[in-house]
């Protein structure tokens, strides 16, 4: 991982740290736009198979943006390598797990060193596939977010795991985890918060389906709580190039990464800089 966080741009590197979180070490990228003034932070956890060092230019852009990044390994990926949890058949091992060490996550940002910089009454969740799997879940329970962005998820577990019409489903599924784990099915414990989804109507992954059902369901919830259901947006492109239309979004990753950026921005509050990255 030294030699990929060496690949990252000048601009970036020079304002970003590897780091170990919380009691059990979980390893993440921080980056601060000045390492001196208090910023709202983003935490981002990517999807099965890759490292947080994947796609710099992320946090690049929300540096600049005056945006604390927070980029952690997933469970058995990039520097706890576990190749089982890259299958498949073990994604709810890695959603369970990486649910629960979120607030481990946040906790470390508010203390020490990472206290003075990084607002965790500012924050933001964010995700993609698993990553933004493991996002939805932890928002169904109570938290400190002001906002969040998941790309290529599925908030309806059951859904993607066991599609209707009984083809295509996972054989051996725990179902009574499953629920546990399904954001749909925990609904009612969704505060209200902005939240984006970008997705690829090709997404061969993550059939966007199953995403479109959660976010009706969602708006529901908000209508239902007095909250307006506009909060919940979501964008798509038909097809974008990537492979499985699903990692990234192709020619259309520089719209995303502007999409994801200003609604950070715009939810948090934050401001560029004085000296511009």
């Amino acid at each position: 991982m030294v030699e990929l966080f060496r690949q990252f741009p000048a601009a970036l590197r020079a304002r970003a740290r590897s780091v170990r979180l919380g009691p059990t070490g979980v390893p993440a990228l921080l980056a601060h736009p000045d390492w001196a003034s208090r910023r709202p932070v983003a935490i981002w956890m990517h999807g099965r198979t890759v490292h947080k060092e994947l796609d710099p230019g992320r946090y690049l852009r929300w540096i600049r943006a005056g945006i604390g990044a927070c980029a952690v390994d997933l469970p058995g990926h990039g520097e706890r390598l576990d190749e089982d949890l890259h299958s498949p058949a073990h994604v709810l091992d890695l959603v369970e797990q990486g649910v629960a060490e979120v607030d481990e996550v946040l906790a470390a940002l508010g203390g020490g060193e990472y206290g003075s910089v990084f607002d965790r009454s500012n924050a933001a969740l964010c995700g993609m596939s698993a990553g933004g799997m493991i996002t939805m879940r932890r928002l169904c329970d109570p938290h400190p977010f002001r906002c969040a962005v998941v790309e290529a998820a599925a908030g309806w577990l059951t859904g993607l795991l066991m599609p209707p019409g009984g083809s295509g489903g996972r054989s051996g599924l725990d179902m009574a985890r499953l629920e546990a784990l399904d954001p749909m099915r925990h609904l009612d414990g969704w505060r209200p918060v902005p939240l984006l989804a970008l997705h690829s109507e090709a997404d061969r992954m993550v059939p966007i389906a199953s995403q479109r059902e959660f976010l009706d369901a969602l708006r529901e919830r908000y209508r239902s709580a007095g909250a307006d259901p506009g909060l919940v947006e979501l964008r798509t492109w038909p097809q974008t190039g990537a492979p499985q239309e699903h990692a990234g979004f192709g020619r259309f990753g520089n719209d995303a990464k502007n999409l994801q950026v200003g609604f950070l921005a715009r939810h948090l509050g934050a401001t560029p800089p004085t000296a511009p990255i």
